[in-house]
């Protein structure tokens, strides 16, 4: 195991024989944590991809013990079969994961112009690569986001599809003003070096989270963000995300997020706090409305409750709630 030079937290499994390291333009990150079956699944649709762009993928374990993705996924990348870098990223956590993938990209690979991610739960379609990179470029974006596209593991939770917590947030490509996760994410090589490390707060490590703060703060340091409708990955959605326990979870903890990604944005302005404690009370108020709105919109009780949610989240922040629904990810 050799520890990469700044970080002994982070240490190289196994690369690819013969990897020309500096001729590679694109970097493929991918995340893994007990998806041994998932990540090579995630990895066939990488290894399918149509571009005649150079590209290499970092997989990082975040399961530092038994090790059952990287396990899984180093002999195709000893083989050559796959081009790149395996890592174990020791510190737990999806923060801890993503900042190592990142940091290695950067001292690994020397002339990458974009990075890319995908989860282990996500399969990228062909064109994949290709469209995020291509985005990037026409629409002159430094970061660009594409749609996580719903595969409901029972196809009768298909109705589930337009909830706020699966639904993409943009339907066209073009600028927009704001992204919220790295699920589906491409980010020029400049954003990373402007950044700098650690990338992602590690305080959000298993609220979720890091990545709609990172992208925040990134939008507040001027750089230009798009969206790419055409790159789709497919997302595999167990029975158990659509219980309703777990769809109010995840919405409160998104209403947390919300909170503090907006604390941080504000920080060192005045009356900062209080402003964002005001203004949840006043999305607060206006929820029980705004659910009622999109209760005649879709029919659906659970998605005219997300705002309720959402707002309720937002104000229990203020109190010290945190639902950390990646402590327990088995329960996820």
């Amino acid at each position: 195991m050799i520890p990469l030079p700044s970080d002994a937290s982070v240490s190289i499994a196994g690369r690819s024989p013969g990897l020309a390291a500096e001729t590679v333009e694109a970097v493929v990150t991918l995340p893994t944590f007990k998806r041994p079956k998932q990540v090579l699944e995630t990895l066939a649709s990488i290894k399918a991809q149509r571009t005649g762009r150079r590209f290499a993928v970092i997989v990082m374990e975040n399961e530092a013990e038994a090790r059952e993705g990287a396990k899984a996924v180093l002999p195709l990348f000893e083989s050559g079969e796959m081009p790149g870098i395996v890592i174990i990223a020791h510190e737990r956590g999806n923060c801890s994961a993503y900042n190592a993938g990142w940091q290695t990209a950067i001292l690994q690979f020397p002339n990458f112009k974009h990075l890319l991610v995908i989860d282990d739960d996500e399969i990228a379609e062909p064109d994949w690569l290709e469209r995020m990179c291509n985005a990037a470029e026409s629409l002159g974006a430094d970061i660009v986001g594409g749609p996580q596209v719903p595969v409901f593991a029972d196809p009768s939770h298909a109705r589930w599809a337009g909830h706020p917590v699966f639904a993409p947030p943009y339907r066209e490509t073009g600028r927009v003003p704001a992204l919220y996760s790295s699920g589906n994410l491409l980010v020029r090589r400049n954003v990373l070096q402007a950044m700098g490390p650690p990338f992602l707060d590690l305080r959000f490590n298993f609220m979720g989270g890091g990545d709609s703060d990172f992208l925040s703060r990134s939008a507040q340091k001027g750089f230009l963000l798009g969206w790419c409708a055409e790159a789709k990955v497919n997302e595999t959605v167990p029975a158990r995300r659509v219980e309703a326990d777990w769809i109010r979870a995840r919405s409160l903890r998104n209403g947390v997020i919300s909170t503090l990604v907006e604390k941080k944005k504000r920080a060192g302005t005045p009356l900062a706090g209080p402003k964002v404690f005001l203004k949840s009370l006043a999305l607060l108020a206006a929820s029980p409305l705004r659910g009622a709105v999109r209760l005649a919109r879709t029919g659906s009780l659970t998605s005219g409750l997300y705002p309720v949610y959402v707002a309720l989240g937002r104000v229990l922040a203020e109190f010290g709630y945190a639902n950390e629904q990646y402590r327990q990810p088995e329960k996820n």
